[in-house]
């Protein structure tokens, strides 16, 4: 039976990684695939991973009806006998339902890959949306690690290094990014909790002491 299966995880964790491997092992059976994408790092209409894998992608636009484009393509003698969306969080909770009829009217399979929170600890609307349909959610195993070695599980934007906690859902930025610009950085909860990016730790072990150190 087709599914509608969401594979979610914090940045860095191999998602866009784990879609290309998907359009590759499909492909080389002799299938076709639909991809969308959203503000993927690599421009528009693109799907991309960090290890410099890259493929064309449609680019997904406010209020676009999924469904209908790709009954638009098959009624146009197009081929798709599978879906790809990549960056499903940007997706608006009407698309993520039009994927889910993609499923149940059409027959195929979707495949969406998405961060479940923001920088702020929030359900995207769109994972809260795949969540709430998806027939199988798979956390990828692959662990990304905060700074410290452990496990990370939120997502930080950060400006010169700092972590910020205020601003719009939707920033469009990378890890890595120079000092100044937006970037996002993976924690742990408890780091993320205490706003401690690499940078700020790596200044805090640079501080002398503030304790009064008296001579005996």
């Amino acid at each position: 039976m087709p599914e509608l299966v969401f594979f979610s995880g914090t940045m860095d964790c191999g998602k866009s990684t784990l879609a290309l491997q998907i359009e590759h092992n499909r492909s080389a059976r002799g299938l076709v695939g639909m991809i969308f994408t959203r503000d993927d790092r690599a421009g528009e209409g693109k799907l991309s991973s960090r290890l410099g894998l890259v493929t064309d992608a449609v680019e997904v636009e406010d209020g676009q009806d999924l469904y209908a484009y790709l009954v638009e393509h098959l009624s146009q003698g197009g081929r798709a006998d599978y879906v790809i969306a990549d960056e499903a969080q940007f997706l608006a909770p009407e698309q993520i339902d039009q994927l889910a009829r993609v499923v149940d009217d059409l027959g195929m399979d979707v495949f969406a890959f998405g961060i479940t929170t923001d920088f702020r600890s929030k359900l995207f609307p769109g994972s809260q949306r795949l969540v709430e349909l998806a027939d199988r959610i798979e956390v990828l195993q692959v662990e990304a690690l905060c700074w410290c070695g452990a496990r990370a599980t939120h997502n930080a934007r950060t400006i010169g290094g700092e972590m910020v906690v205020e601003g719009a859902q939707v920033v469009v930025g990378d890890v890595n990014q120079s000092a100044g610009e937006v970037g996002y950085e993976v924690l742990c909860r408890r780091h993320h909790r205490r706003r401690m990016t690499a940078a700020s730790a790596r200044a805090a072990a640079l501080s002398p002491d503030v304790l009064p150190v008296s001579a005996v």
